[in-house]
């Protein structure tokens, strides 16, 4: 198995000024600075297998993005070590650069005011690619993502979902060994995300590149996700897979009651948020041996008409499982 990306001791820390408030406060902190040190990331030992799919989550300011920017050599790391592809990424050599991609879906890559098909006829000078062989890349991608339209369209009046589609082509456009995904579906809707979510897939299944990927949409990293990072306050708190760690975590059962008339009066827990006054739909996530307990008291408050559990969100098991490590 050989290794894409290396990490040894890799930490980042940054310093923040603390500014006081007020007009006093600025003139006193021009003489006196008061900084703090913040520890985006910690110092972290990785090892990621050429060809394999990361899925890296966590509470935002968890180090995700951070991580993603030391990989690809956005910023330099305060300690430590790190290789990708061999290379080390902040030294920004150009035979790196050509084999690796990040999106960052709260960010453009392609320009503005132009038309798709003009940046990428850019980004193909840019990375020494035949203009006649990224043309047909780029309506090979297109015609995957059911997008061909807009390619000649201004980007800024596409929508959301399809800028997203033509910001993957953009990254893409150079077919990168190793690709960081940072929130590749943000903001979109259900549909666009499923779009973008089966074109990753199908491309990972053909092509069989590197790639991490950070979301806050669950779904995105248990379909696409063969590793699960899972990170706190700038550590990796879990490294396995989905499944094993929906299956260390702490069993969730999820029940929804629908009443035949409104709450008269809020119903208060100690492990779950209160149920306010007029609710008539109650749902609630708790450990299997509560729900006796939990539907007692609904059903003392209330007459109900319908009880049926469901399955609970991944999300809801990782933000349980972060809730307890900030406890611990």
């Amino acid at each position: 198995m050989s290794i894409a990306i290396h990490l040894s001791e890799l930490s980042r820390t940054y310093r923040s000024y603390r500014k006081p408030e007020g007009l006093w406060g600025s003139l006193r902190g021009f003489f006196h600075r008061d900084y703090r040190t913040i520890n985006a990331l910690s110092s972290t030992n990785l090892d990621i297998a050429a060809g394999s799919v990361v899925g890296l989550v966590g509470a935002n300011g968890a180090g995700k993005t951070t991580l993603l920017k030391l990989l690809s050599g956005l910023i330099v790391p305060s300690t430590g070590s790190c290789t990708v592809l061999g290379f080390q990424p902040w030294q920004r050599d150009h035979r790196f650069l050509r084999r690796i991609s990040i999106l960052l879906g709260q960010k453009n890559q392609l320009w503005w005011d132009i038309a798709p098909l003009d940046s990428y006829a850019m980004l193909a000078t840019i990375y020494d690619i035949p203009q006649q062989r990224a043309r047909e890349r780029v309506r090979a991608l297109a015609d995957i993502l059911n997008c061909s339209p807009m390619l000649e369209i201004q980007l800024r009046r596409l929508s959301l979902g399809e800028r997203m589609k033509m910001e993957i082509i953009g990254a893409l456009l150079h077919e990168p060994d190793v690709l960081f995904l940072d929130e590749p579906t943000i903001g979109l809707d259900v549909v666009a995300q499923d779009s973008i979510r089966e074109f990753l897939a199908s491309y990972v299944s053909t092509h069989r590149p590197t790639i991490i990927l950070t979301s806050h949409y669950m779904d995105d990293i248990s379909h696409l996700a063969d590793r699960l990072l899972l990170m706190s306050s700038g550590a990796i708190v879990y490294d396995g897979t989905v499944d094993g760690f929906t299956a260390q975590s702490l069993p969730i059962q999820k029940v929804i009651c629908t009443l035949e008339s409104p709450l008269m009066a809020p119903l208060e827990f100690t492990d779950i948020p209160a149920i306010p006054e007029g609710e008539r739909l109650l749902t609630f996530a708790t450990s299997p041996d509560r729900v006796p307990f939990i539907l007692q008291r609904v059903m003392e408050a209330a007459t109900v008409q319908e009880i049926r559990t469901e399955e609970v969100d991944f999300e809801e098991v990782i933000r349980r499982f972060l809730e307890r490590e900030r406890r611990s």
